[in-house]
């Protein structure tokens, strides 16, 4: 080893604690060029390289997916519409034909997916996957990234050193090196060297760190850097964010998954959320430990060998990244031009057309992350998200992306699209009440579409407990059944009354966006508690006015749609919303009550325990089958 480059010693001015190791290992460089993302102009421009991997009958799964979203979706269309056109089939009528079809369309599409993955949960159950069937230390060294940028020092090293301990515990400690990536402001770097140093001297397992002095790309910059740097003395490299958190299991059975399979390039693990305080936190852990099962079922069942990445908690072939993954910065200015934002999707794509199967897996313990802890917080980060989101529009024509990748593109942009696309259609459906005197107009829709409507918006839900009433250790993990049931009967209404806030939230952000104004790279807040109503109502002023303004037709005597109630109510409510899912204490008041319980035991906020008091740990064999490559 060599001591670090001068380009990695701290330029604070601060003092810097006698280093007793390099900061970093040798060198071993790996190329890893800009890839084209240039548009397809012809036919076999669009075909990406076969996969050696072939999932038996996903091609069929496919098509059951897209025929019956869309079968549904006209069927229910020309229902609905019935009582717009009834007067004569005016240009109004004909785009909410076109946005309610396309809403529909996605609405069923989800309510699939999730029944596929019910069915399948059934025939195979929850335990570990084929994947997995193994339970092999690797042979070869595996780098643990979690790139970093402004965090909580002592909340990021308190994790590397609990992912020490379980790697430790399975005899892995010689197989995996942890690598601090920091982004962050050269401030932060004395306080980042001394949680270092402390961390280095309790971890078996090597610990490494680099502050870049150049925070170009964000984070696929960071993972560049170090690729360029580093990637060419392991096989794989475990990519995680600064809230996650692996089991030395996990990455155990992840890193043996890879070297037993060559021609996979990404295996992505679903993680679970955990450490949540606040109630809007802990309602999503809930969510995701409840609904999570069915819906990550399906996703996988449809997914095959085209998978998409999430950008961390997943483990990536470190030379098909390299050969692949190197984004160019797209022409134009932001927000449609500049870095790749949401670059966790392109890289998939990216690497499905150089060959190499992308796949998602569920594992039963071992991969975890955290969640926003206020709607305010979520709304940050899905600012972020939503920009990336909606550069991948400009990328459906990529040469040699696959059908499933461009899909799963235009999934990412439409999870953005709806919330604008259901707003205009509330605006002109009143639009079209007003300006309608035909008695056709007043009457509902038939029942059956209303009954349809429920069934696939809440039908994900009532699958996901239908499950939960099969699986008697996860339904008693979390509650036992008439707790659980509880839960859901208040957890749906709140649903109910986020999703109008949710919907104002994106449009603002589109809005934005579109008027040319970038995301900056703010640090993610990570912890919060309460929320006072004032800040809550000035964060909600938008969400109050277009309630008001869809109520104003009401308060004139004039009829408006039904359906545009509910939406008045969690618009007008939604500063009182946002401040009671702020606070830590309503959080703590129903988990004293068993109520939003998950699987981590009774109190919710409770870190799971990872390798010591992990049963698989004891499964495994505790030296590795061969000598390990050594950077």
């Amino acid at each position: 080893m060599k001591l670090q480059k001068l380009d990695d010693l701290p330029v604070t001015g601060t003092v810097t604690p006698a280093f007793t190791e390099p900061l970093l290992p040798r060198e071993t460089p790996l190329a890893m060029p800009e890839q084209s993302l240039a548009p397809a102009t012809t036919l076999d421009q669009m075909q990406p390289l076969p996969t050696p991997i072939r999932v038996d009958g996903v091609s069929e799964r496919r098509l059951f997916l897209v025929l019956g979203s869309l079968l549904v979706g006209i069927a229910a269309t020309q229902e609905m519409i019935r009582p717009f056109a009834a007067d004569g089939f005016d240009p109004i009528d004909g785009l909410l034909t076109i946005l309610f079809l396309s809403l529909y369309g996605w609405i069923t599409f989800g309510f699939l997916s999730a029944l596929a993955g019910f069915v399948v949960l059934l025939r195979n159950g929850p335990g570990l996957s084929r994947w997995f069937a193994r339970m092999r230390l690797p042979r070869r060294r595996t780098a643990v990234l979690m790139p970093i940028y402004n965090e909580d020092t002592e909340a990021v090293f308190g994790r590397i050193a609990e992912m020490s301990a379980s790697l430790t515990a399975i005899g892995a400690q010689d197989l995996f090196d942890i690598f601090v990536l920091s982004d962050s402001r050269a401030d932060m770097e004395a306080a980042e060297l001394a949680a270092l140093h402390a961390t280095r001297a309790a971890s078996p397992v090597r610990v490494y760190y680099r502050r870049r002095l150049e925070n170009v790309a964000r984070k696929p910059g960071n993972i560049a850097d170090w690729v360029r740097r580093f990637g060419g003395a392991y096989e794989s490299m475990i990519v995680l964010d600064a809230d996650s958190l692996m089991s030395g299991p996990a990455m155990a059975l992840l890193a043996s998954a890879m070297e037993r399979r060559p021609s996979v390039g990404l295996i992505q693990t679903i993680p679970t959320i955990i450490k949540a305080r606040t109630f809007f936190a802990r309602w999503h852990q809930f969510a995701a430990a409840a609904y999570g099962p069915a819906a990550s079922a399906g996703l996988q069942w449809w997914s095959g060998t085209e998978a998409t990445f999430w950008g961390h908690n997943a483990i990536v072939r470190v030379r098909a990244f390299a050969q692949s993954c190197g984004l160019p910065r797209l022409s134009g200015r932001e927000p449609f031009g500049g870095h790749v934002l949401s670059h966790d999707m392109v890289e998939a794509a990216l690497l499905r057309r150089n060959g190499w199967s992308v796949h998602m897996v569920s594992l039963p313990e071992g991969s975890h992350e955290e969640f926003p802890p206020t709607v305010a917080d979520h709304s940050v980060r899905d600012r972020r998200w939503c920009q990336g989101n909606l550069q991948h529009v400009r990328l459906l024509r990529t040469q040699g992306f696959h059908w499933i990748n461009r899909l799963q593109l235009l999934m990412g942009a439409s999870a953005y699209l709806t919330s604008p696309l259901w707003m205009l259609m509330l605006v002109l459906g009143i639009i079209a009440s007003l300006g309608s005197s035909h008695p056709a107009f007043s009457a509902m829709p038939g029942g059956w579409l209303l009954v349809l409507t429920l069934t696939l918006l809440l039908g994900p839900k009532l699958i996901a407990m239908a499950w939960l009433y099969v699986d008697d250790g996860l339904r008693e993990a979390m509650g036992g059944g008439r707790k659980l049931a509880l839960t859901v009967a208040i957890e749906l209404p709140l649903s109910m009354l986020m999703a109008p806030i949710t919907m104002i939230n994106q449009t603002a952000a589109i809005v934005d966006i579109l008027r040319g104004r970038p995301v900056g790279w703010m640090p993610q807040r990570r912890d919060a508690d309460g929320m006072s109503f004032r800040d809550a109502l000035i964060l909600c002023r938008l969400h109050v006015g277009f309630g008001l303004l869809l109520l104003a037709p009401l308060l004139f005597g004039l009829a408006i749609p039904l359906w545009t109630l509910p939406v008045v109510v969690g618009l007008i409510g939604a500063p009182l919303t946002a401040m009671l899912t702020s606070r830590a204490d309503v959080g703590d008041w129903f988990a004293s009550k068993g109520l939003f319980a998950v699987p981590q035991g009774p109190n919710p906020s409770r870190a799971p325990a990872l390798a010591p008091a992990s049963v698989m740990a004891r499964l495994f064999v505790r030296r590795p089958i061969g000598p390990p490559v050594r950077p």
